[in-house]
């Protein structure tokens, strides 16, 4: 078996083992400093390289980068300007005493589904064409109190099956 062969980095002068996979042209080790030292050397050797003198110059380049540029609009305002995800923008808050707020406060969606088939909740978010949460238990509200405002504000309570309408009754003592 070969013995593996240490190799001296050239920026912070320790020994080390390349990998295996980069052994024959890796020169650093792998340290965050030492891999910045190496892109500075690669992108030096490469400008000094008379041939890339003006790569970046000449009416050629400046078009080039023109139609580059038209093939990729706003490119240059980079991620700073897209939105943040709707999970990074949510915060959760506190709130009051249920005793005195209870009626404000909205229902989770996982609450209120935690009775329902799933597929209730898919059905909701396929046909409003929703897929947040918050979409899909606005619509789950809305739907409940319109089915409350049918049973003249009552709770939906479950209907007796056909044929057999004493089911929901207490049984005669």
């Amino acid at each position: 078996m070969k013995k593996k062969r240490r190799r001296k980095c050239p920026h912070c002068r320790e020994l080390f083992r390349p990998d295996p996979r980069n052994r024959h042209h890796q020169r650093y080790c792998s340290k965050a400093e030492c891999q910045r030292a190496s892109k500075a050397t690669s992108q030096r050797r490469w400008l000094d390289k008379p041939a890339n003198h003006e790569y970046f110059r000449g009416p050629a380049h400046v078009e080039r980068v023109r139609r580059w540029r038209a093939v990729h609009p706003g490119y240059w305002r980079g991620a700073a300007q897209l939105p943040l995800p709707l999970q990074a923008v949510i915060s959760v808050q506190a709130t009051e005493s249920t005793k005195e707020t209870g009626f404000l406060v909205e229902t989770p969606l996982q609450e209120l589904s935690s009775g329902q088939p799933l597929v209730l909740m898919g059905l909701i978010a396929h046909l409003t064409g929703a897929a947040l949460q918050e979409d899909i238990a606005r619509t789950t509200r809305g739907l409940r109190q319109l089915a409350e405002d049918i049973l003249g504000g009552r709770s939906a309570s479950p209907v007796p099956e056909r044929g057999n309408r004493d089911a929901g009754a207490a049984p005669a003592a």
